[in-house]
């Protein structure tokens, strides 16, 4: 099967200013498959004009004209140990110390973004709550969500993008995603409080992997995520 779809990627879901937040353009061509997709970034993903998304059986590619910007394969899922989830009082504590109000090296990000006002991005702010774990509270608002109030896929992959990058990022250092795959075990609704956490797996040169999860108020798992950053500073 050969199926040919369109995308585009708004500005307003930018992670640096001229060019997409990693994990929502990766959930975006993950709405698009027909398939559990791992989606690898392979240029920063354009804004504001329409690529092809190639699908083909169980993989994918995302060309933006002759540039290969993406690809996807479909994965059977994937194992994570997640840390013990952190009450809503305790992110929203850590949320108080985030590193990025004064180091963000991309303060307009649709996720972490602390220029952006509620209703306008994602205001995930994750602080380090032991070692290289970091939690945020955050509750989605009404635009996220479908006609029955679930957050949609693609946002739920972005809340999932940031947190790892936060738990690994010190002092000035830059990364931006490679790779991601996401799993959702329970629906994520708006207007719902929730904790969002990021650890460090392990590195190697300019390569680190990370886990994040998104906990409900039970302290229920309901998706997450291993992802690749690139560091590239």
């Amino acid at each position: 099967m050969f199926i040919i779809n369109s995308i585009t990627i708004d500005h307003h879901f930018c992670g640096p200013s001229e060019s997409g937040n990693g994990g929502y353009s990766a959930g975006l061509i993950a709405t698009n498959v027909p398939f559990s997709a791992e989606v690898t970034l392979r240029k920063p993903p354009p804004l504001d004009h329409s690529m092809r998304l190639l699908v083909d059986g169980e993989s994918a590619r995302l060309m933006d004209g002759e540039v290969l910007v993406a690809e996807a394969r479909e994965i059977a899922g994937f194992h994570l140990e997640s840390p013990l989830p952190v009450e809503f009082s305790t992110a929203t504590e850590a949320a108080k110390n985030y590193y990025g109000y004064e180091h963000s090296p991309f303060p307009n990000c649709f996720v972490c973004g602390h220029l952006r006002e509620r209703g306008q991005g994602l205001k995930i702010h994750p602080g380090r709550v032991v070692g290289q774990t970091v939690a945020s509270p955050w509750v989605p608002y009404a635009a996220l969500g479908d006609s029955q109030g679930l957050v949609k896929e693609e946002f739920i992959w972005a809340a999932l993008d940031c947190p790892g990058a936060w738990a690994l990022i010190d002092h000035d250092q830059v990364v931006v995603l490679g790779r991601i795959a996401v799993q959702q075990e329970l629906p994520i609704k708006v207007e719902k409080p929730y904790v969002v956490m990021g650890w460090v797996i392990g590195s190697e040169g300019r390569k680190t992997w990370t886990g994040t999860a998104i906990y409900n108020e039970k302290k229920e798992l309901c998706a997450s995520a291993k992802a690749t950053w690139i560091s590239i500073k």
